[in-house]
C-alpha cells in the first residue's frame, strides 16, 4: 500500500467512525441491589474505533421486574473520553421500584472528540 492509497484509507474509516459511533461503542455491564434498597449498575464502555476518540457517551437503563415488564427507566451521560482501542469502567446507583429483578443496558449516543 502507497501513502496516498494508506491516507485516503485512513481518511475513509475516520468518516465511517465520525458518521456511526454507535457502531464502534459496546456496553457490558452487571447489576445487584446494595442495603439501602438502590440498584447499583456497573460497567464498561468499550471504544473498537482505531481513529476516533468519544466522549458523553449517552446510556439508557432499563429496569424490569421478576414478571419482565420494565418498572423503570433512567438515563445517563458519562462525559469522559474514551480513545480508540480504549474502555471506561462507570457505576450508576439509582432507587428503583421493590421488585426490581434486572437492568437492561444500551448506549443511545455519543459525541465524536474532534
Amino acid at each position: 500500500l502507497d501513502d496516498k492509497a494508506y491516507k485516503e484509507q485512513k481518511d475513509g474509516l475516520a468518516e465511517k467512525e465520525r458518521r456511526s459511533p454507535l457502531a464502534f461503542l459496546a456496553v457490558t455491564s452487571s447489576d445487584r441491589r446494595n442495603i439501602w434498597g438502590q440498584t447499583v449498575v456497573k460497567g464498561e464502555i468499550r471504544n473498537t474505533a482505531s481513529i476516533c476518540s468519544y466522549k458523553d457517551v449517552r446510556l439508557k437503563l432499563l429496569y424490569y421486574g421478576k414478571d419482565g415488564k420494565q418498572v423503570a427507566n433512567h438515563e445517563d451521560v458519562y462525559e469522559e473520553v474514551i480513545g480508540p482501542g480504549g474502555s471506561n469502567r462507570f457505576k450508576a446507583k439509582f432507587k428503583t421500584p421493590r421488585g426490581t429483578d434486572s437492568v437492561a443496558v444500551s448506549i443511545m449516543s455519543a459525541v465524536v472528540v474532534k
